[in-house]
């Protein structure tokens, strides 16, 4: 390198910080300022204009954890300001950390009307773009005191998550609050320095980067640094030659689109967020009036459903810059979920209720999905999206990997029912890009589809907490749209990129199965009461519509359409990606489970008046089955007499413990609480292997690396305590037939008390657990070595299943250490199998040994951590789990038992039995039974195919219907069904199918 690069560079760099930008507002004057500090919580913008203001002086600290600060600016634009740009310019107490994770604000007009966020990279408002002199400046912030929790490395525990816990001392203190003369040259000059600069940085040595040094030198030769504003201009035009020079014709090209990426909950609680997204929007707006091709696109209908009940005068200004095609609604999802641990039903509702929101409010159907971090992405999704009329995926967050590199940007994502998907992944990997030089050459030197395609997508933006685009990134845009050295950039919709894309990669690479992500495995254990929350909620959402249509077409009952909406957008907002993977603050947690109960309190009430309805008065002991799977002799989703039963479970106590037995298996449990030996009674196999213990609970010390309530590190696998002790051990055989041993534990700080059941004519042997954990930085596991020569796992995902490899032969099978499932895992060699099946259970992991050539496959569940960041009390407390070791497992009897395990039986009485309103016979599973969102009265039934194979069902819907359609997940009628004979409805499914199917009209 040149010895006099070193020296350009950082005198340009001291030049820029120390000189250039702060000659930006360089002349200014204090304006008066007065404040109210709020003892509660925010309130509306019209109370807050109306409060009393006293006196500020700058300087005084104001805002504890979590309050809102009102202040009023006042003061006079100086005459002599006169055919000035005047801006004021306002630091609350900003620091260098991002936007969005500390204080901000949003600024309102004396008139009520919002103008624009403040925060760190945003501390202006504008006055007048020519100042006549003498105008009166009257302007109202409402300021945030959001404590700064994502600050330095390591994450220390905090206390600041929560208001109920957070102190109350001042957080902030003022710096500047002025009004001030914008210096639009020098503005300009200092972003021809940082982009000039920043490029420079990313060539090689040769002719354009000494042209640009040499350019840059004889601009800071000609700047009078005591009089930036008067020289700015000469400096600039020292640097046109620089940047006048064409980027070459083969240069990669960025489509940027504005993005700000605002987390609906995380290091904030839900109502920070729709205040996030209030204070964004407005500033987005306003930049959008202010550019002429500047883009801004946002996801997340809920986001827009908040600006609109909260704040209707942003809403307004959204909707026009919508209709002017400058701010383009994204992603067609209610929230950017977690896509790996909601159920495939919660995955369509968060397609059905995004896109029916967009369409309603602006008549706009986004033909992409757009999650750019969520923390690894489904198989199953592919089908989803295209089944919703979606064209296109996108994502971010694998460039996240931590061993393997994935191999594409864009690409052909297979699901595992063959959907395919035309997808793309930044190259830049950010979803939060300033348009910096490095991000920019990172773009073109990594995209792995140089040789064909062209270019690649930029968000660009300050994202997570919000922010989104400033003016300086819409400046930079400007000068690398056609700059020698760069890549070229310009605003661009998307949807303009994939067309595009998909012309220039008429045979693109295709990536089939799970994009698992190499990070944040612990995301699919941390914070139980929330996964276990969203488990409840999910089914009974499920189970309520079925008896709600089948009680409005037999009874007339009024199907609350309005309620299960609202109670379903409730679930979908807490699936978000920072929510269920339990990698919130605690406030966003506790609330959580607040709004679960409710949701399920609510969910059975309108269960129970459904039921009511259909089964009439009377004193008939009945059972309704809530489950797509048989209960017993109940049919899935009917409602009959309950039965003498099974004979009961037969118990024997020997000395070594007890044994259990049915007309099915044999279980022997140690006195220890372990599952010694669980046979097969027609096949004599033992799902135990031999010499080992199954129910064994095993704990961990957790410290991973970083981003604790995230991240599980492999070493914690080094160090392990078996939990053998037992305080006590009870056996009996209950009055409903069922034999129970009850082991009571102590461990560490935390007890541990397990029911361990089986029932008549069941394969399963039941585990109820409850937990009293008081654990620090730990991970309790628990671990079944089975007797199988498993080549593979079978996970349930959503709608179907996923077979992972149990070796490890490669990098890519290693980095999958802990992996995901939904209601069961199950191995199997042929003719044998076993599956363990849970009720909130998401995370597990396998482990292969063997010895003298027998194979151990070791399942082990993962059960509860207790990170201490962000939610220094995670899990902490009583914990409930139910799960089961099913012996002779099939993946249809996994599929049946994964559902039984999770829906209990509801015993009522009533006068009459009642058949289902919708039977499938054959290879297919029902999922929905519900009426159309429209409001049509019609029915739509949602079916799939869960074993991987082609099938033939048999649908019948107990009730006159005069036209039958296959249907989008949209419930958009597609192709007509033909009736047999007998009424039903014969369908062929393609393995994985999921079919949905709509009834119209239906006759009552």
């Amino acid at each position: 390198m040149h010895d006099d690069i070193p020296l350009t560079t950082g005198r340009a760099r001291r030049v820029l910080d120390e000189r250039i930008l702060p000659a930006v507002h360089g002349v200014s004057v204090p304006l008066e300022v007065a404040w109210n500090a709020l003892p509660g919580e925010p309130i509306p913008p019209a109370e807050g204009l109306a409060l009393d203001y006293a006196p500020y002086a700058l300087g005084t600290p104001w805002g504890p954890a979590w309050g809102t600060t009102w202040f009023r600016l006042t003061g006079t634009v100086p005459a002599e300001w006169a055919g000035r740009r005047v801006e004021v310019v306002a630091d609350l107490g900003f620091d260098a950390n991002m936007p969005g994770f500390q204080c901000e604000g949003l600024v309102y007009r004396a008139d009520g009307s919002p103008v624009k966020s403040l925060n760190p990279r945003n501390q202006w408002i504008l006055i007048a773009e020519e100042a006549v002199g003498g105008e009166t400046v009257e302007l109202y912030v409402e300021a945030a005191a959001n404590p700064v929790l994502l600050d330095y490395h390591p994450f220390l525990p905090t206390r600041e998550g929560d208001i109920l816990t957070s102190s109350r001392a001042p957080l902030y203190t003022t710096r500047r609050i002025d009004v001030a003369v914008f210096e639009s040259e020098v503005h300009e000059l200092a972003l021809d320095v940082e982009v000039l600069l920043e490029l420079q940085a990313e060539l090689p040595e040769g002719p354009r980067r000494m042209r640009i040094l040499q350019a840059l030198d004889d601009a800071l030769d000609t700047l009078d640094l005591q009089r930036i504003p008067e020289t700015a201009a000469a400096a600039r035009a020292a640097l046109v030659p620089a940047l006048s020079a064409p980027a070459d014709a083969s240069a990669h090209r960025i489509s940027a689109i504005g993005h700000a990426h605002i987390d609906s909950a995380w290091l904030w609680p839900v109502r920070e967020t729709v205040r996030k997204v209030a204070r964004t929007t407005s500033s987005m707006t306003d930049l959008i009036d202010q550019t002429d091709d500047f883009l801004y696109g946002m996801s997340s209908a809920q986001q827009y459903a908040w600006v609109k009940e909260h704040r209707p005068e942003v809403w307004t200004r959204i909707v026009a810059a919508v209709a002017a095609g400058r701010f383009l609604p994204l992603g067609g999802m209610w929230v950017e979920s977690d896509t790996v641990m909601p159920t495939g039903e919660a995955l369509v509702r968060q397609f059905t209720q995004g896109q029916r929101f967009f369409r309603e409010e602006f008549g706009i159907a986004p033909k992409g999905v757009w999650l750019p971090d969520s923390f690894g992405y489904s198989p199953a999704l592919p089908q989803l999206m295209r089944r919703a009329g979606f064209e296109w995926f996108f994502t971010q967050k694998i460039s996240w990997n931590q061993v393997n590199t994935f191999p594409h940007h864009t690409f052909l994502w297979e699901g595992i029912d063959g959907s395919q998907v035309f997808s793309h992944f930044p190259p830049m990997d950010t979803y939060n890009s300033r348009l910096a030089g490095e991000e920019v050459a990172k773009a073109s030197r990594q995209f792995r589809e140089n040789r064909r395609a062209t270019g690649s997508i930029a968000p660009v933006g300050w994202g997570d907490g919000g922010g989104g685009t400033t003016r300086e990134m819409v400046g930079k845009a400007a000068r690398l749209a056609d700059l020698e050295g760069s890549a070229r950039v310009r605003w661009e919709h998307p949807d303009a990129f994939f067309d595009r894309a998909r012309a220039e990669l008429p045979a693109p690479p295709v990536w089939v199965g799970e994009l698992y992500l190499e990070l944040h495995r612990a995301t699919l254990t941390s914070q139980h009461r929330t996964k276990q929350g969203n488990r409840r909620a999910e089914h009974l959402l499920v189970e309520a519509e079925v008896w709600c249509s089948a009680a409005a077409l037999r009874t007339g009952e009024p199907y609350p359409y309005e309620r299960l909406d609202a109670l379903w957008r409730q679930v979908l907002l807490l699936q978000f990606h920072d929510i269920l993977p339990g990698t919130s603050i605690a406030w966003v947690h506790r609330e959580a489970a607040a709004t679960y109960a409710q949701v399920v309190s609510e969910l059975q009430g309108l269960i129970r008046t459904a039921l009511s309805a259909l089964v009439g008065e009377g004193d008939m002991p009945l059972v309704a089955n809530p489950a797509s799977a048989a209960l017993g002799t109940v049919a899935p989703y009917g409602i009959a007499s309950s039965g003498d039963g099974d004979p009961a479970v037969r118990l024997a106590e020997t000395a070594e413990g007890f044994v259990l037995e049915n007309a099915l298996v044999r279980v022997a449990v140690s006195r220890e609480g372990l599952v010694t030996s669980a046979v097969d009674l027609a096949t004599g196999r033992d799902a135990v292997a031999p010499g080992h213990e199954a129910n064994l609970l095993q704990l961990h010390q957790d410290f991973p690396n970083m981003w604790d309530a995230w991240d599980v590190d492999r070493f914690y696998r080094n160090r392990v305590e078996d939990i053998r002790s037992v305080d006590a051990i009870d056996a009996e055989v209950g009055s409903d037939g069922v034999a129970r041993v009850v082991v009571r534990r102590s461990f560490s700080a935390s007890t541990v008390e397990q029911t361990l059941s089986l029932a008549p004519a069941s394969r399963t042997l039941e585990i109820a657990q409850s937990t009293d954990w008081h654990e620090t930085e730990k991970f309790l596991k628990v671990a079944f070595p089975l007797d199988v020569r498993a080549e593979h796992t079978i996970a349930e995902t959503q709608f179907g299943a996923q077979k992972r490899v149990t070796h490890t032969n490669t990098s890519w099978e290693a980095a999958k250490f802990e992996t995901s499932m939904h209601r069961f895992v199950l191995v199997e060699e042929p003719g044998f199998g076993v599956a363990l099946v849970n009720d909130s259970v998401y995370g597990y992991d396998t482990e292969r040994a063997v010895t003298d050539g027998d194979v151990v496959t070791t399942l082990r569940l993962s059960l509860l951590r207790a990170p201490r960041f962000p939610d220094p009390e995670t899990d902490q407390g009583v914990q409930t789990h139910r799960y089961g070791l099913l012996i002779g497992a099939t993946l249809a009897s996994a599929t049946d038992a994964g559902i039984l395990l999770n829906q209990d039986a509801r015993p009522l009485t009533g006068g009459r039995e009642v058949a289902p309103l919708v039977t499938v016979e054959g290879g297919a599973v029902l999922s929905a039974v519900k009426l159309a969102d429209d409001g049509s009265g019609d029915l739509v039934v949602r079916l799939y195919e869960p074993a991987g194979q082609r099938a033939t069902a048999r649908l019948r819907v107990d009730a006159a219907v005069t036209g039958a359609h296959t249907a989008t997940l949209l419930e958009e009628p597609l192709a007509g069904l033909e009736t047999a004979v007998d009424g039903s409805f014969d369908l062929a499914l393609s393995p994985f199918e999921v079919r949905t199917l709509r009834f119209a009209p239906v006759v009552r």
